[in-house]
Formats: C-alpha cells, structure tokens, sequence
C-alpha cells in the first residue's frame, strides 16, 4: 500500500491569490511595466520544470495537451470508467505539479503520484481528444513519463544529490564530493554557482571530465559585457578538467530576456528602474552574476526613492524573476520567478526597510513563501549596502487564516489564545527576524590585499575570551564555509533573535503591543516557536538520516531555485521553508534542554483512537529560563558565524538537529505522529495579465483544481505549441545524464 504523503487529498485548499486592487491602483504605465515582467518570470518559471526531475517536463506538456483540447469538465465527461473521487484525484494531481512547476512537493521535495490506478489513467489519455489530434505525439508523452510518473523507488521518493535522491542539477554519476571539488575550482575562477550545472564524465584513463554549463540566453564562449575575462573555456584544475560553457535553458533564457527589455521601455517614470532592469536583463542574457550583483545595488536605492504615481500611491514593482529556494548540496537555485507590486512601505531603520507587497504572480508558487523575507539576501551586499525584507500581504490573507479546530498539538486552552494572536505575534517575531536577525551580525573578514575589516589586537571571541583567531578570507563567504547548513543555520540564528528581542516592552510597544496584551503575543510567540520546531521533523528523513533542505541560495546545488533566465538567480528567501522549519526543530531541542518545565512534550492518543502529542509552555518561565537559554545559543551561534569556524558550528547545530529515538521525547516516533496528523499546504490559483489596445486586462479564475488548471492552460495561448516543443527537446538532450 502506498503512503499517503505521496499522494494530495482531494481535498487540499486551493485559494485565489487575489491581486486586483493593487493592479487597479497601479498607473497604465506600470500595468504594462507588470505585464510584461510577470511574463518573464512565467517564462523563466517553466525551467524550473527541468531542474525538478527528469519526468517534470514531459508530465507538463501531457497535462498541457490534454486540457487544452478538453477543460476539465468536458473531459471528465469521457472519463466513465473512473469514480468521481478519481476524476477529482486527476484534477488535483495536475494541479500540483503546475503549482509546484513538477511532480516534487516545492516545500518538502518528495514526490507526489496520482492518486488513482496508472491503467485508468492510460484509458483517459487514449481516449481524449488530444489523443485523438495526435495519438502518436500523445502515445510518446505517455511513454517517457508514464512510468516514472507513478515510480516510488526508494531513490525516487525524494530530491536529493548521488544516492540519496533525484537532482537534474548533477549528472546521475555525481556525488557530493564532485560537488565539492566543482565548488572549489568555481571559487578559483571568481565563478557564482548560482545559475549552474554540473555534468561529469570518466575518461578511459580515470580522469574527471567536468562540464558547468551556465545558464543564459546566448551561447557564445567569448567574454561578455560586466566580465574582466573570458569565464568560459577548458581548465584544469586538482587533476580534473572542467569546461565552462554558456547557453544552458537557452530558448527559454531569450523568452525571458526579451520581455525583460519590453518591460524597460514601458515608462519614463520607471527610468531608474529601468537601469537596474536592463543590468537584470545583461544578466540573463550572459550568465554574469557580477552583473546581477550590481543591478541589485542600484535596485536597493530606486525601491527607497520611489514616488507616489498619478493616483497617490507609493508603488513599486520590483521583479525579482529568480529567487532561490533549494539545494541538495547548497547552491545552484532553481529559478522562481516574481512579480509583486508594492502597496505600502515604511522604513524601520538599520539600512533596511519593511514593506507589505501585493503578488502579481511567483512563478512557481514553491516561491509563495508565507514569511516576510529580504529581497536582497546576498550577505556582501547586506553588509555594505543595506537590505529590503517584503511581506505578501495577499498570500498571507489566505494562508494564514487559522480555524480552531484545525489546530493540532496543543492543550485546548492554549488554542482560543493561539487563534488570536497568531497573527499579530507572527509579525512581531518576522520584524524582528529579518530587521534585526538577518539585519545584524558582522563577518570577520581578510580580503584579497590583505585587508582586515576589524582590529586583530582588540577584537576577543565573547565565548572564549582569546583573540579572534579564524575568518573569511579573500572569496570566501557564509555559503562557501557552511554549505549544506548554511541557510538552516542563518535562519535559527534570525528566529533566536526574535524570540529574544519579543521580551523587550520597547520593541513591542513599537509594534503597538503593551500590558497584557503584550504578554499573551509574547507566549503564543514562543508557543508558535516551540510548536512549529515539532511540525519540523516532517522535513527530516530517517532512512538519510538528513534534514530536507530548501532555500540554500548558495553554493551549487539549487534548492528548487531555479535559473531562471540567465544565470540570474536572485536568491530571495525561503517561507517557512524546509531551512526555518530544521531552524525551529533545534530550537525545540534547546529550549527542551534549558529544563526546569519551561517546554514539555507528551505523546498522547486522539479521540479518534489514533496517536497524538502535545507540546506545552509554562509562560512563567519564559524570562527566567527561556530567554537566557535563548541568549546563551545565540551566542554561540554567532561567534561561530561571525569568525568562519564551520568545524565548531557545524558541530553544534547538527547535535540539535540529531533526531533520534532516545526517550524520552522519541522524536522519530513524534515524526510518525507529525505525518500523520499534518494538513497539506495549500495551493494559489494566480491571475494572468493580457495587452488588449491600450490597456493590460487582468485575468482571474476560480479558486479549485479546475480553476488552477485553466489558468495554466491559458498561460502561454500566444506560443505554447513551440515552449513545449522546446522544453521536450532541451529534457531530451539531458536524458542520457540521469541514469
């Protein structure tokens, strides 16, 4: 029998992700400006189909063909010999893979399957009427992807790099050690891995023979506009041979680069904009992520200066075409692209804004992440430039309504509080994440000259009392040193400074929260921290013995991040990404630690006979205890961070992320429980944008399967024939890569 975390319920919430009175507020020109950008981020959004799973595309395309030709409900009239919960299962199996840009859950990467046999399945395809225009165009679809669309072989169950998982990032003969090798020799080149892959082949001799492939529009070798030196070419490098080439996703690459360039014409109150826009498009077109770093210096200025349009709204739309999410080994991001218009804004201080956005679109919806986040993530550029942190004002209106009775592992009389104030006590503890968590912390640095940005006589480790005696050195940076844990480890460090700083009666006062009232956001604050660190261990796999990661944008790899056009992966965020959701797990594990009753977990039994858990806080203890301990691994975890000792950091955070047996708590038992009680996350239908005359029309749809569905399969209606024959080819010249 098939487990049910392979499979999405009939049932799971698909909500529109309403958007129009933030594109009504918008000024015709910024309409157009919008149109075009969600266009390029819906094209660069279709290569994220070709870096989840070798089957991605050829799933895309069959489901393509089959409702175009026949909607879902006049399809469903030739499906006779399926059930009705079967025909919904179909609906809404084809509704994931669209919302998730493949057949791998974006926030989990496991695989999901179609919940009703393969053979029914087949008989529907056959006697479609997309089978019936082209039975021989269709019969091969169904032959490439029919089945590994339903194969759960162990490897296959999940995302993952050599033996432990599916990646279209690496060639199948790839392993983490070539991953680190790759690292090395990009680090000697000043090359980014942000928007590479790594193919490998063993000559007769035994010698490595490494090909990156950078992705981006044109495929020519010689240097380019924002480059010192040729980066493409044959190196040798540690008794390997590594070529650099150009090109990679091209057709789609080009798509994305040309309306990026219609985008900047659009308007001449856009024209600074459009400077950082046409740096954008450079990017996308040659692969320079140099460039992509400076166009996102001179967005970060263009977004603080902008000024109200002609109807008393201070816009801004920022396209973020590529922001990072996941990576087996850490690094390569698959390619989400966004279009979020910019309703309000207000500065709080520390080079650093906060603003509440409105999506347009976030192509794939992998990219809907459910926290605020900094839309500027590089950490040389936070350091010396400042920073922007965003919330989806819109994505949280509907993933964030809570209902009680939904609400698992919790005493019933924490729930009633917990309703209330889950809201206001989440934004408190994102405020303080990202303006203060994110916002703060300095790297020890020697740079190329020899340079060092603090003082070596004076500066002391807090832990130890010694001088500073490590740090980062030349290209070094946070993602180079920590790789694998790097974005979990940063973001249990921003979470640590939240629960922290929610103490302070100032900070909540500024936030508008003072007397009791302020003490219940503070414990449902911590509540929510300690509850969510239990809802974690969903993203931790036992048989790897490894914690699901998705939101390394760093090294190689690519959390479901993908290039999106050009090699410009903008490493945006992560929502309660599988990184937050390992981050809150050992934060569980410290509070748990601290003792003296301040956190309690139990296993129980539901009143459906089933197993349960419940997670308690004593809010009395919360000052006394919690918040020292807090402090304490805060420390630590900065000192480490601050001073490059990946040996000392990565030592400590993976003994709070070791999920054993051990009781009394027995987290892998509390894992079956977590599974079993989850509720799946829930899916957004979003609009299209069109160019009628004039004027850009804003097309919404339904919030259900068949809804998510359609607005798919009207995505494309100007070229879908010739983005899905391409898409097809560029899978089957990388076929051969996988096996």
């Amino acid at each position: 029998m098939v487990d049910s975390q392979y499979f999405l319920p009939n049932d799971v919430g698909i909500s529109p992700l309403d958007c129009r009175e933030a594109f009504q507020l918008l000024s015709p020109s910024e309409q157009l400006y919008a149109h075009y950008m969600s266009r390029a981020s819906w094209y660069g959004g279709l290569v994220v189909l070709l870096q989840t799973s070798p089957e991605s595309p050829a799933i895309y395309v069959l489901l393509q063909r089959l409702f175009r030709a026949q909607p879902p409900g006049e399809l469903q009239s030739l499906a006779t010999s399926l059930t009705e919960e079967e025909y919904q299962a179909l609906l809404v199996y084809a509704a994931g893979v669209y919302a998730n840009m493949g057949n791998y859950k974006s926030f989990g990467d496991t695989k999901f399957i179609p919940n009703l046999p393969k053979e029914k399945l087949k008989a529907l395809v056959w006697q479609s009427q997309a089978f019936r225009d082209n039975p021989s165009e269709m019969e091969a679809l169904w032959s490439s992807c029919g089945d590994l669309m339903y194969s759960l072989e162990e490897r296959q169950k999940q995302l993952g790099l050599g033996d432990k998982g599916i990646t279209t990032y690496f060639s199948g003969n790839c392993g983490l050690e070539d991953a680190e090798l790759t690292q090395k020799f990009l680090d000697s080149k000043n090359l980014s891995a942000y928007n590479t892959r790594l193919f490998m082949k063993v000559e007769a001799d035994g010698k490595r023979c490494y090909e990156v492939r950078l992705a981006s529009a044109v495929k020519e070798a010689a240097a380019v506009d924002g480059e010192a030196d040729n980066k493409c070419g044959s190196f040798e490098f540690e008794g390997a041979t590594f070529r650099v080439l150009r090109g990679d996703y091209a057709p789609l690459m080009r798509k994305v680069a040309e309306n990026l360039e219609k985008a900047a014409v659009c308007g001449s109150e856009l024209a600074k904009e459009n400077i950082y826009q046409k740096k954008f498009h450079m990017t996308l077109n040659s692969a320079c992520i140099l460039i992509r770093y400076f166009s996102r210096r001179i967005w970060l200025p263009v977004w603080a200066g902008a000024e109200p349009n002609e109807k008393g709204l201070r816009t801004a739309i920022h396209s973020n075409p590529s922001s990072c999410f996941f990576a087996p080994f850490t690094g390569n991001g698959k390619s989400a692209q966004s279009t979020p218009v910019t309703l309000a804004s207000g500065a709080l201080g520390l080079g650093d804004g906060f603003v509440q956005l409105c999506w347009l679109i976030c192509c794939p919806w992998k990219a809907l992440c459910l926290t605020p986040r900094p839309c500027v993530s590089d950490d040389d550029i936070r350091q010396t430039d400042g920073f922007k942190n965003v919330s989806l004002g819109n994505v949280l209106a509907v993933a964030y309504a809570t209902e009680k009775e939904k609400i698992t592992f919790l005493q019933e009389e924490d729930k009633d509080l917990y309703v209330a104030w889950k809201g206001p006590s989440f934004e408190v503890q994102v405020g303080l994440h990202e303006l203060l968590g994110h916002g703060s912390g300095k790297l020890f640095v020697q740079d190329e000259k020899g340079n060092f940005n603090f003082d070596q006589q004076t500066v002391r480790n807090p832990e130890s009392g010694e001088l500073i005696s490590s740090w980062y050195k030349g290209s070094e940076t946070w993602d180079s040193k920590f790789s694998t844990i790097a974005s979990s480890y940063e973001e249990c460090r921003a979470e640590c400074v939240g629960l922290y700083l929610c103490l302070n009666s100032h900070v909540l006062s500024i936030f508008g929260h003072e007397g009791t009232n302020a003490d219940d956001l503070v414990y449902v604050n911590w509540l929510a921290m300690v509850r969510a660190g239990l809802l974690g261990l969903e993203f931790y796999t036992p048989e790897s013995q490894s914690w699901r990661q998705v939101a390394n944008f760093h090294l190689f790899l690519g959390m479901k991040c993908q290039a999106i056009q050009s090699g410009a992966l903008c490493s945006l965020y992560t929502a309660p990404s599988q990184a937050h959701m390992q981050a809150r797990f050992v934060i569980l594990r410290v509070l748990l630690e601290a003792g003296e009753g301040l956190v309690t977990l139990r296993h129980t039994t539901g009143a459906d006979g089933r197993p349960d858990a419940i997670v308690s806080l004593d809010r009395s203890k919360i000052r006394s205890v919690g918040q020292p301990a807090i402090g304490r691994f805060l420390c630590k975890l900065q000192v480490h961070k601050s001073t490059a000792d990946v040996e000392g950091g990565r030592a400590l955070y993976e003994r709070y992320s070791a999920v054993t047996a051990a009781e009394p708590e027995n987290f892998l038992k509390l894992r079956d429980t977590v599974l079993l009680r989850k509720e799946t996350r829930k899916m957004f239908v979003q609009a299209n944008t069109r160019v009628k005359g004039d004027a850009v029309e804003l097309l919404e749809y339904e919030g259900s399967a068949a809804g998510l569905i359609r607005s798919f399969t009207e995505r494309f209606h100007e070229d879908a024939e010739e983005l899905e024959r391409e898409l097809l080819e560029l899978s089957r010249a990388d076929s051969p890569c996988w096996c």
